[in-house]
């Protein structure tokens, strides 16, 4: 009975241990997307930086422009605090990692909170989206 017990405590620590590890993932960055419209007009620079901006609003993001082909995004989730620097024009756009709060990210490796990747793809398929339909 003890045997089984001592086995049912382990398995239990490595579960947490496993929960506890949420770390691990690589930055996930956005470089030169190519800007594509569904009715392929080229947008202008303000057009482009509307469509991030409503992006944003709707993913929950604050967007900040700081000038002109460059704004800062900023996601605030529980107690975690993601800054993002997005340089664009009228051809293309990125998504770059800036810093964080509370979401271990490690400089050296390159790692962090694994749902960091999860918020980057979702305001980066609202950005092309919107993008998209900007140019109908």
């Amino acid at each position: 009975m003890k045997q089984m017990a001592a086995r049912i405590f382990v398995a239990s620590l490595v579960v947490v241990a496993m929960i506890g590890c949420r770390a691990g993932g690589q930055v996930y960055e956005v470089k030169e997307a190519p800007i594509q419209t569904a009715s392929g007009k080229a947008l202008t620079l303000d057009q482009v930086q509307k469509a991030i901006i409503d992006a944003g609003i709707k993913q929950t993001w604050i967007m900040t422009p700081v000038k002109p082909g460059e704004m800062i995004g900023e996601y605030n989730v529980q107690s975690h605090q993601i800054h993002v620097t997005i340089p664009y024009t009228t051809k293309n756009y990125s998504i770059l990692y800036k810093d964080s709060s509370n979401l271990r990210y490690d400089p050296v490796k390159r790692t962090i909170h694994v749902n960091y990747q999860k918020w980057i793809e979702r305001l980066d398929n609202e950005i092309k989206a919107r993008l998209s339909a900007a140019g109908s």
